[in-house]
């Protein structure tokens, strides 16, 4: 009688590849977050405006939107486990230097380049630990990989608060020197080195990649304050679009692409990358209100604020690494469909109960719902963009992947803050919730988005068993 070969359980080389990876994500998502609930205190003690406090926060966002390609390119070609470690050493020194500010020009040049070291961080990470699994394990490990960076999302309010109340906003910062500090050694020791394809550095399409990235971020960033309609926006937006087409062209005439074009022929690596920049938009966006509804609408403090988001975080620390593995099993292309609906009626049905005299037990319900979609979708996802590339394009796909992922949170929260500004304001506690509403049914849209581009995703294939039982192996370089 035939019986399923099982696949072996996960190596200790693949376990310290998962660990450090989703260390590392948490720390460079938990840092995205951080600084919104010390916001205050920033602007009391460096005398910040109100213009300096938002560059503390876009900083960050832009430098590392627009560097991921990179960071990605030169994984490929120097070794992941190198950059890896490089960029977490480039992160633990701009954190220290953001503590060490005493002027707020000081903080947004340590925030920018924190950002460069986070985008270094990040895809490299990814294509590490896509690599180091094979298709029909790689829905569980970006599972637990997504839990852990679906947790960072809400304890960062959380922590920033704590921090801010107990300690100082310097030590906001001062906590991920020691954690980067620690994981250096440990990924130079632990994680095997691998490179994408060799060849030379496609230079041209870095500058033509990172110049784009910068274009559309600056004007989804900078939208709101300038003025949609300003010619700021509009220059930053139509250069960074021609800079982006120029990119196309560039890669479709090179010989060593940074980013062949020939992955956008796969359906599930064009939708899913679709998919992840309207699913993150719709959460970042939802997080980043819902954050200041509770404050400036319910008169909670930053640390009570952040507990009421709790529901969010629950649901990807424990569904995540299990959606993860169903994906193996019943495709992406289901929980991806499912999830991002759970996540579009969890945002709308908040957006039509919420008002200053709303209760918490309703919304903490329809946020359950929403973050129940969210782990269903995110690890799915993932997957789609990775599991189909050939090994040597894992990196490629990764970078592309989470500059699609970040790309999408700018874009929410500009969208969603534009129609908050219309609607809404800070005035009073009913005219910020006269915002709120608009902006939680424009995040509900940006989910159902993500849901038209999860039925695009081809039906699912199980990928084939490995050999008697056993994991196949990493293709890689070692040093």
């Amino acid at each position: 009688m035939n019986k399923k070969p099982t696949p072996a359980a996960t190596t200790p080389a693949q376990r310290w590849v998962l660990g450090l990876s989703a260390l590392a994500s948490f720390v460079v998502v938990l840092d995205m977050l951080v600084v919104a609930t010390a916001l205050s205190a920033i602007q009391h003690d460096l005398g910040a405006s109100l213009e300096d406090l938002e560059w503390t926060v876009n900083a960050y966002t832009l430098s590392f939107a627009v560097l991921l390609m990179t960071g990605s390119a030169l994984g490929d070609r120097y070794g992941r486990r190198r950059l890896f470690a490089i960029g977490l050493g480039l992160f633990a020194a701009a954190s220290a230097a953001c503590a060490l500010s005493t002027d707020v020009g000081a903080l947004i040049a340590a925030r920018a380049v924190q950002g460069a070291g986070a985008a270094l961080i990040m895809p490299v990470a990814l294509g590490l630990l896509n690599g180091a699994f094979p298709p029909e394990r790689r829905g569980w490990a970006t599972g637990i990989y997504g839990s852990v960076t679906g947790l960072a999302a809400i304890v960062g309010p959380i922590l920033g608060g704590v921090v801010t109340e107990h300690l100082t906003w310097q030590w906001i910062f001062w906590l991920n020197v020691p954690i980067t500090l620690i994981a250096i050694p440990l990924v130079l020791g632990r994680i095997a080195e691998a490179h994408g394809p060799g060849g030379i550095l496609d230079l041209p399409g870095l500058v033509l990649a990172a110049g784009a990235a910068l274009g559309v971020s600056w004007a989804l960033v900078r939208g709101n304050t300038a003025g949609w309609s300003s010619g700021e926006t509009l220059c930053t937006l139509a250069g960074g679009l021609v800079l982006g087409v120029l990119f196309v062209v560039r890669e479709l005439r090179a010989r060593a692409p940074m980013l062949p074009m020939r992955l956008f022929r796969s359906p599930a690596f064009s939708a899913g990358n679709a998919a992840v920049f309207f699913l993150n938009g719709s959460l970042t966006s939802a997080i980043f209100f819902t954050a200041q509804f509770h404050q400036v609408a319910l008169g909670h403090g930053p640390v009570a604020a952040g507990l009421r988001l709790l529901p969010w975080g629950i649901a990807p620390f424990l569904i995540a690494p299990r959606a993860g593995a169903l994906s193996d099993r019943i495709g992406e292309r289901t929980l991806i469909v499912i999830g991002t609906l759970l996540l579009a009626i969890g945002m709308g049905w908040i957006a039509l109960i919420s008002d200053p005299g709303s209760g918490y037990v309703t919304t903490a319900l329809a946020m359950a719902v929403g973050g129940i979609g969210f782990s269903l979708a995110l690890p799915a996802v993932t997957k789609s963009v990775v599991s189909r590339v050939a090994p040597q394009d894992i990196g490629r796909a990764s970078g592309t992947f989470s500059t699609s992922r970040q790309l999408g949170g700018a874009f929410g929260i500009a969208l969603t803050g534009a129609a908050f500004a219309a609607a809404g304001g800070y005035a009073s506690a009913r005219q910020f919730s006269d915002g709120y509403v608009v902006a939680m049914s424009i995040s509900a849209a940006l989910a159902f988005a993500a849901t038209t581009a999860g039925i695009v995703l081809p039906r699912h294939r199980p990928a084939p068993a490995a050999t008697g039982g056993r994991l196949a192996p990493v293709a890689s370089k070692t040093d």
